[in-house]
């Protein structure tokens, strides 16, 4: 699903999909050497799984479905109304999003609390303390009524955060112009509504934080290798550490002497959950081990844009 800015806002496009040119792991160092003819099985199997090509390998998620997600995993927000003063005031406050990804805002105070008033609530989340996405959504804030609604609402209110919501403090604001940055001093790009209404949020986005963790405590260095062998630099590089997880792939961040560079290694193919993730893992860090001891010839196009972050 694709996301397109709106001719007649913003026209700064998010930063690009990277594009996809062309020691041994953890998971083998109990594994007994084979014979060569073994090696070549391996090798051809590996190979076939773990190596990204194509359009496949360009892929990341939508500016949309990025800020569905944004919706769906952070807690709170800040709603900002203009107030009969003519000053803007912000608040912050607790929501959930409905099916559509309205945000649904618990509010108390009478100040903000104004139906049909022109309003933006701007929402972040931040992804393993290096990257934090965000979107602002433009509309108007409406009481909702329909007890199906509402009942609808309060149920993913006590999921969300484990405890019952008074129904009367609920409010729905619409989502008429939605504003998605990847991270703090980045360009923005407006999605259009029907675009980020109709997107699915990440499948990966409740266990994508413990993969990140898993990843880089028990795996750094087939973390390291993989970002050795499929991306082409020469970066003098003192740490790799992966800082996201998604259906199409993985974000590493890159620190060296020049600065921290930011990375996109994609999968071969989507994943859905935790067990698509690591198998996918698993498969590019055997490969990679295989094609560093050239036991194997890479095939794939390697990564060949990184983007200095800081």
């Amino acid at each position: 699903m694709s996301s397109s800015s709106s001719p007649s806002l913003l026209s700064s496009p998010l930063p690009s999909p990277a594009t996809v040119l062309s020691k041994k792991p953890a998971s083998l160092r109990a594994v007994p050497s084979g014979t060569a003819r073994r090696w070549v099985r391996v090798v051809a199997a590996a190979a076939a799984a773990a190596a990204p090509v194509s359009a496949a390998s360009q892929a990341r998620p939508s500016a949309a479905e990025v800020a569905r997600t944004v919706v769906e995993l952070a807690p709170s927000g800040t709603l900002s109304v203009v107030g009969p003063d003519g000053w803007p005031l912000g608040v912050g406050a607790r929501f959930v999003a409905d099916a559509a990804g309205a945000p649904a805002l618990c509010l108390a105070a009478a100040e903000v609390a104004v139906p049909d008033a022109p309003s933006s609530f701007h929402v972040e989340f931040r992804q393993s303390g290096a990257r934090t996405p965000q979107c602002t959504m433009l509309g108007a804030l409406t009481k909702p009524s329909d007890e199906s609604v509402l009942k609808k609402l309060s149920t993913r209110w006590q999921k969300k955060f484990g405890e019952q919501i008074d129904q009367d403090l609920l409010y729905l604001i619409s989502v008429d112009r939605v504003l998605h940055m990847e991270d703090f001093n980045e360009d923005g790009m407006w999605v259009v509504p029907s675009e980020y209404t109709s997107a699915e949020p990440d499948p990966l986005r409740n266990s994508a934080e413990n993969l990140v963790e898993e990843f880089n405590s028990k795996h750094a260095e087939d973390v390291h290798r993989i970002y050795s062998i499929y991306v082409e630099s020469d970066l003098q590089v003192a740490d790799v550490k992966m800082i996201w997880v998604d259906r199409l792939g993985f974000d590493l961040h890159v620190n060296s002497g020049e600065g921290v560079f930011a990375v996109r290694i994609p999968f071969s193919r989507d994943v859905s959950d935790e067990k698509g993730v690591k198998s996918s893992f698993n498969m590019m860090s055997h490969h990679a081990w295989e094609v560093e001891k050239s036991y194997a010839s890479p095939e794939f196009e390697k990564v060949q844009f990184l983007k200095k972050v800081r």
